[in-house]
């Protein structure tokens, strides 16, 4: 019997050696030989990137009982339309050192992508739906202007400024404001507000006419209060504009001075909101972690991503257009953008600290219009003394630099300038066969009303159903 133990003692060292392929066993089968399991392995949904969209849906994923990971090549949140403190907006453009008159690194947010939200838009619904408001604080944008005949004029906000606006004659403003009672009384669910107009069937030109309004006007509204970026909408049925309109007239009445609202400490603040939800719900965050490889199936469905030799599982694979392989994806153009550093407020805004201005494309023989707009220390974005302005236009020539020179000029002496020209992606596929839902890239324009048509189709594409937006956008509580 002691033998026997001895034996049995003695045994158990030459089986040490064998623990590593016992442990190499109880890998997934799901996982390629040579790769480890990344985080906890497998997933509801794997998200790409830390851009607004991307973070928005990780948010709402999770809401939704998923189980999130939500990787970024990047260091800090926000992406591409991340806000960058000052010496990491000059590492990025290569500009060499911060001048010293500019204050301190810690005094900017500045947005590599410039966007202010309509009070009562669709982010705004987004928002509130989700509960992000509770870490942001807002501010109302000062003011709102249109280039018309080569002069910056102020977009009405009351209706004793339409009175005294020089938009429009006397006459003129009469009509202009019997077509504001038609649209704000428009009900499209109630025939009774039409007045005998069909909208959709009736072009929005033909609209404008009904009520005399002049091409002038016609363009005035298009494109400072509708946010029409080109002139293809008034051949269209005028329904949808009018729906622009009517939240561009509810978002001027919560406020009074401008229909936009902007986070404290830039934008930046709005993709860390949500993914701060997210990772409350259980999400799994990676930072500077990047993706060298979507992993598919013998039919052509993503089934997860390879970092390195890890590997993680997930039933869809989310993210924006740079993660995924080029034939999933397609160019829809370049946006040209241009960030300047002020030591002024732009000159003809009655000194506004923060402004919007749209430079109808038509104005300067464009299709596209030009948008600018600044913020100053008063948005946390700056040092005091310091406005930062950025103008934006889609690219429609070959020289994409001197497509900016309409709104340069009107920001009169420019301190520092960083400019930048990047191609757009839209995906090819919704995402149904395939399990990559992939997202369009930020358009051109100051707001986020067509971003959020684009996120709004994401989320229909990856859950089958549409997001609530019913939810109303008058409880956001913004500073005068």
């Amino acid at each position: 019997m002691a033998d026997f133990e001895e034996q049995k003692i003695a045994a158990v060292p030459d089986e040490a050696p064998e623990e590593p392929e016992e442990a190499k066993a109880k890998l997934p089968d799901w996982v390629p030989e040579g790769c480890e399991v990344l985080a906890d392995g497998e997933y509801d949904a794997i998200i790409l990137g830390t851009g607004l969209k991307e973070c928005v849906m990780s948010g709402l994923l999770s809401t939704m009982g998923m189980k999130v990971l939500h990787l970024d090549r990047y260091s800090y949140y926000g992406a591409e339309c991340a806000s960058l403190n000052l010496s990491n907006l000059y590492e990025k453009f290569k500009a060499g050192e911060p001048a010293s008159y500019l204050g301190s690194n810690r005094d900017y947010n500045v947005d590599l992508i410039p966007k202010f939200i309509m009070a009562s838009g669709k982010l705004t619904k987004m928002l509130l739906h989700t509960k992000v408001t509770r870490y942001l604080e807002f501010k109302s944008i000062d003011g709102s202007y249109v280039q018309q005949g080569g002069k910056v004029l102020k977009v009405p906000a009351t209706p004793d400024e339409a009175l005294r606006s020089s938009l429009m004659g006397m006459f003129e403003k009469r009509r202009f404001r019997n077509f504001l009672v038609y649209v704000n009384a428009y009900d499209e669910k109630d025939p009774s507000t039409w007045k005998d107009k069909n909208l959709q069937t009736m072009t929005m030109k033909q609209l404008y006419e009904a009520f005399g309004l002049v091409p002038a006007t016609h363009e005035f509204i298009s494109h400072a209060m509708c946010l029409e970026v080109t002139e293809e909408h008034m051949s269209l049925p005028a329904l949808q504009t009018v729906k622009k309109l009517q939240c561009y007239c509810t978002s001027m009445q919560m406020y009074g001075k401008t229909p936009y609202i902007y986070p404290m400490y830039g934008l930046g603040g709005l993709p860390e909101g949500f993914s701060r939800l997210c990772a409350i719900h259980g999400g799994t965050f990676m930072l500077n972690r990047d993706v060298d490889e979507i992993l598919f199936d013998e039919l052509g469905a993503a089934w997860g991503v390879k970092c390195g030799n890890e590997v993680a599982k997930g039933t869809m694979v989310i993210g924006d257009p740079s993660y995924f392989p080029k034939e999933k994806v397609k160019s829809v153009g370049k946006v040209v953008r241009s960030i300047c550093f002020l030591n002024h407020p732009i000159p003809n805004t009655n000194n506004a600290e923060s402004a919007q201005i749209i430079i109808p494309g038509p104005q300067v023989g464009r299709k596209n219009d030009v948008f600018v707009c600044m913020m100053s220390d008063q948005q946390k974005v700056s040092a005091q003394g310091v406005y930062v302005a950025i103008v934006s236009t889609k690219v429609e020539t070959a020289n994409p630099a001197t497509e900016l020179n309409c709104g340069l000029a009107l920001l009169g002496n420019i301190l520092q300038r960083f400019d930048s020209v990047a191609e757009c992606y839209a995906p090819v596929g919704d995402g149904l066969a395939d399990r990559c839902f992939i997202s369009s890239s930020f358009d051109g324009t100051s707001h986020f009303e067509d971003d959020c048509e684009d996120l709004l189709s994401l989320y229909k594409r990856v859950t089958g159903e549409e997001l609530d937006m019913t939810i109303d956008a008058s409880s956001v509580e913004a500073d005068y």
